[in-house]
C-alpha cells in the first residue's frame, strides 16, 4: 500500500508512437511535461527513462510522486497475438462456441467472408460434465472425476494459463470455482480465470471471448506492471503503480492484474476523461473529442459532462471498420470510435489510382520520413511538413529534428511521381483525404447514436489532432472549438485528473413486474462492498467513496439494452412505475420515442468511485513583451494557388485576452494548431483557445 505523502502525480501514456509524460505538482498545480519515442519491444524503457529524466530535469523528489499509467499492451497483444499458450475448459457440448459466435455476418455478401481466428486452438478446448438451468440451479453435478482426467490432458498441453466458462455460471459460480479448486491441485501454477469473476453476464459467446481474451494477456500484463514497478521503485518512487480502466477509472496494480482486459482502451479513455475536464471548465457539457496521434485517431461524444459508454466492445478487428469482424469484450469502456488515420499513417495509392490513407502506420521505428530513422514510406506528418504547417527545427521543442528533403522524397516517389502530379498537390491530397476521413467517421459515429455532430463543440487532442482539427470543423458544419493548452499529451492529464473508480455488473434477468426489492438491494449492497473493497486498495478512505446503481433493461423481445441510472430515492421507494419511468426518460433520449411494451432486467452496475478534489494546472507566466515582437512568419498552404505568409505564435508567450483571424500557426512543445482562413481565435480566462468557424459570406 502506498504510505508516502503524494505530492506530485505522473500521468504516463504509451502511444503507438510516442509516450507521453505529465507531471502535476497539486500544492502549486505547476505542470512538467515530457513526450519521447515508444519502444515497442519493451514499452517500459521509454517510461522509465523518460520518468526518470523529467524527474532529474526538475528535480523532483521521487519519494513524493505516484504514477498512473496507461497502456496499449493489452490491446496489442491481442491485435498481434502475442499472449501465451490458453487453454479452455468449458461444459461439455459447448467447446466450439469460439467458432460458431453469433452466426452474424458483418457483410452480407461476401462471399469469402473472413471472421478472426479464435484464440484457443480447438485441441486446446476441453469439456466436461456438468450443467446449470438459467436461474443457477444445478441439473447436473459437477464429475469431479472426468475433470481430474482433463486436469491431467491439461497439464500435458503445457499451456501457461485456462480460462473457465460453464454455462449461466454468471448466476451460480459454485461449479467454477470447484474446478478452478481441483485443476490447482493437479496442474500447480496454472494460472486460471473464471468467466463469474471476469464478465458474469449473459451471452455464452460474449462471456467466454472475454475470459479466454483476459486469460490469453494476463501472464504477460502480470510481467510488465511487476516489471515496471520495480523500475519506478529502483527510480525512487515508493508509492505504489496505478493503471487507468477503458472506462475511465483508476485502479491499484493489484487490480489491474486481476483484469487485464479492462485496461483494453486505457490509453484512449484518458483522452476521454481530459476532454470532459477542458469541457466543464468552459461549462460546456456537449462536447467531440477528437484524439489523433502517431498511430490512430479516435472520436468520442461527451454528453451532459460524462464520456459516453458502453459495455460490448470488439478488439482486433479483420476489418478494422466493420463491426462484427473483430473478438467481442464484454468489458465497460468509453464508447468512441477508432479510425485508422494517425501521424504517422502510410498514404499509398489503391488499385484504384485513388489515394489511400492508413490504417497500415510506420509506428514510432521507422516512423515517417522524416523521422529520418529508416521510414521510407510517406506518412501524414510528411504531408504536413511540406503544407508548412510544422516546424522541421522545432519539433518536440527542438529535441527532434525532422528532415524535409525526406518528406518530399517519399511522397514525390510514392504518390505525387506515379499520380503525375506535384508533391505539393500529393502532400495536399494526403491531407484532404485523412481529413475527410475523419470527419466522415466521427459524423457516423454521431448518426449512429441518433446525434447530429454539428451540435457538438469539438476539442482536439494528441500530438496531431490540433494540426487537423479546423479542417475537419469545417467538413462536419462545427462552428466551435476549443484547444487547450498541452493538448499533445492530454491522454496522460486525464489519467492525473480521473478519479479512483471500479464498475462491478451481475446478471439478474428477470420481468420488471416480477422485482422483488428485497432481493434487488441485498444483490446491489453485495456489488457496493465488491466496489468499496477494490478502491480501499488504492489508498481511498471508505467515507470518500461514492456509489452509483444503473439496470441495464430493455423491452421484452429486444436484443440490446439501454443503462438506467436508479438512485437511492428511487430503490427505496419500492415502486416499479419509478423505475419505468427513469427507463423511458432514457429510451426517449436515445431514440426519440417510447413503446407500450413490457420491460425485462438484463443486469446490474454499481461504480465505486473516491470522492476527492481534481488537481488544479496551472497557466505557466505570461511574457506581454515577447508576444509584441513576435514578427514570425511561415509559409502555409491551406488550398488555392500559393502558399501563404502565416504569423507563427508560441502559445506560452500569448497574452490573455489574445485575438487573431486566420491564418496563423500557434505553437507548443508537444503539438501545433493549425487556424486557416476563416477562422478566428481568442483566448479566455482560462487560457484556452476558443476558435469559432465564419460564413465565407461574411467576407
Amino acid at each position: 500500500m502506498p504510505n508516502q505523502p503524494i505530492q506530485f502525480l505522473i500521468g504516463v501514456d504509451i502511444g503507438g508512437t510516442f509516450t507521453d509524460i505529465v507531471v502535476v505538482d497539486q500544492i502549486s498545480g505547476k505542470q512538467f511535461n515530457g513526450k519521447i519515442l515508444t519502444t515497442p519491444i519493451n514499452p517500459s524503457e521509454a517510461v522509465l527513462s523518460g520518468v526518470k529524466e523529467i524527474l532529474a530535469r526538475h528535480k523532483i523528489d521521487p519519494k513524493k510522486c505516484r504514477i498512473i499509467h496507461g497502456t496499449t499492451l493489452v490491446a496489442n497483444a491481442l491485435i498481434e497475438r502475442k499472449g501465451v499458450k490458453t487453454a479452455l475448459l468449458t461444459t461439455k457440448g459447448f467447446k466450439d462456441v469460439l467458432e460458431i459466435g453469433r452466426e452474424w455476418r458483418y457483410d452480407l455478401f461476401a462471399l469469402d467472408l473472413e471472421m478472426p481466428s479464435p484464440i484457443v486452438q480447438r485441441n486446446l478446448r476441453f469439456e466436461v460434465s456438468e450443467r446449470l438451468n438459467f436461474q443457477g440451479k444445478i441439473i447436473k453435478k459437477l464429475d469431479e472425476k472426468e475433470l481430474i482426467k482433463v486436469a491431467k490432458e491439461i497439464k500435458k498441453s503445457d499451456v501457461e494459463t485456462l480460462a473457465i466458462v460453464f454455462l449461466h455460471s454468471f448466476k451460480n459460480a459454485t461449479h467454477e470455482k470447484l474446478a478452478k479448486k481441483i485443476i490447482q491441485k493437479h496442474v500447480p501454477g496454472l494460472n486460471i480465470c473464471l468467466s463469474s469473476t471476469v464478465s458474469p453476464e449473459i451471452g455464452e459467446y460474449e462471456r467466454t471471448s472475454t475470459c479466454v481474451a483476459n486469460a490469453y494477456v494476463q501472464p504477460i500484463f502480470k510481467k510488465y506492471v511487476n516489471l515496471l514497478a520495480k523500475g519506478i521503485k529502483k527510480i525512487g518512487i515508493e508509492n505504489d503503480l496505478f493503471l487507468m480502466l477503458s472506462d475511465g477509472g483508476i485502479v491499484h496494480e493489484k487490480i489491474a492484474v486481476e483484469y487485464p482486459i479492462r485496461l483494453v482502451q486505457s490509453g484512449p479513455a484518458g483522452g476521454a476523461q481530459a476532454a470532459t475536464l477542458f469541457g466543464k471548465i468552459q461549462k460546456i457539457s456537449d462536447v467531440l473529442c477528437f484524439d489523433m496521434g502517431g498511430t490512430t485517431a479516435k472520436a468520442c461524444l461527451i454528453e451532459n459532462g460524462k464520456p459516453n459508454r458502453t459495455t460490448i466492445f470488439e478488439v482486433a478487428r479483420v476489418f478494422r471498420f466493420s463491426k462484427g469482424s473483430g473478438l467481442p469484450l464484454q468489458v465497460p469502456v468509453v464508447d468512441m470510435i477508432e479510425i485508422g488515420a494517425g501521424g504517422g499513417s502510410i498514404a499509398r495509392i489503391d488499385e484504384m489510382g485513388l489515394i489511400q490513407v492508413g490504417p497500415e502506420s510506420s509506428s514510432s521505428y521507422p516512423g515517417p520520413a522524416c523521422y529520418d530513422l529508416g521510414g521510407k514510406l510517406p506518412t501524414v506528418t510528411d504531408s504536413d511538413l511540406i503544407l508548412g504547417y510544422i516546424d522541421p527545427d522545432n519539433f518536440l521543442g527542438g529535441d527532434m529534428k525532422l528532415m524535409k528533403e525526406n518528406a518530399e522524397k517519399a511522397i514525390k516517389d510514392y504518390i505525387a511521381k506515379p499520380m503525375g502530379i506535384s508533391v505539393l498537390d500529393a502532400a495536399w491530397a494526403i491531407h484532404e483525404v485523412v481529413t475527410e476521413n475523419m470527419s466522415q467517421a466521427a459524423t457516423i459515429h454521431a448518426l449512429e447514436k441518433g446525434r447530429k455532430i454539428e451540435k457538438f463543440c469539438m476539442i482536439p487532442i494528441g500530438g496531431a489532432g490540433p494540426v487537423h482539427a479546423c479542417s475537419m470543423m469545417a467538413k462536419m458544419n462545427i462552428n466551435k472549438m476549443i484547444s487547450p493548452s498541452n493538448a499533445g499529451v492530454a491522454s496522460a492529464i486525464g489519467m492525473i485528473a480521473s478519479p479512483n473508480a471500479f464498475e462491478l455488473v451481475q446478471a439478474d434477468m428477470q420481468n420488471l413486474e416480477d422485482l422483488n426489492f428485497i432481493k434487488l438491494k441485498r444483490k446491489f449492497n453485495l456489488l457496493k462492498k465488491e466496489g468499496e473493497k477494490s478502491l480501499l486498495k488504492t489508498g481511498t478512505k471508505l467515507n470518500k467513496i461514492n456509489i452509483s446503481n444503473s439496470l441495464l433493461m430493455r423491452y421484452i423481445g429486444q436484443g440490446y439494452e439501454v443503462e438506467v441510472p436508479i438512485n437511492n430515492k428511487c430503490l427505496n421507494s419500492n415502486n416499479i412505475k419509478n423505475i419505468s419511468i427513469e427507463f423511458e426518460r432514457v429510451y426517449k433520449d436515445l431514440f426519440g420515442r417510447i413503446e407500450k411494451m413490457p420491460l425485462e432486467i438484463i443486469s446490474l452496475r454499481t461504480i465505486a468511485t473516491s470522492i476527492s478534489s481534481q488537481p488544479v494546472i496551472k497557466q505557466e507566466k505570461i511574457n506581454l513583451s515577447i508576444i509584441h515582437k513576435n514578427s514570425k512568419k511561415r509559409k502555409a498552404y491551406f488550398g488555392g494557388k500559393t502558399f501563404l505568409d502565416t504569423p507563427v505564435f508560441q502559445r506560452n508567450n500569448l497574452p490573455k485576452n489574445f485575438k487573431k483571424n486566420g491564418p496563423l500557426i500557434i505553437e507548443e512543445r508537444e503539438s501545433t494548431l493549425i487556424i486557416p482562413p476563416y477562422f478566428n481565435l481568442k483566448m479566455d480566462s482560462t487560457g484556452n483557445l476558443l476558435i469559432t468557424k465564419e460564413s465565407r459570406n461574411e467576407k
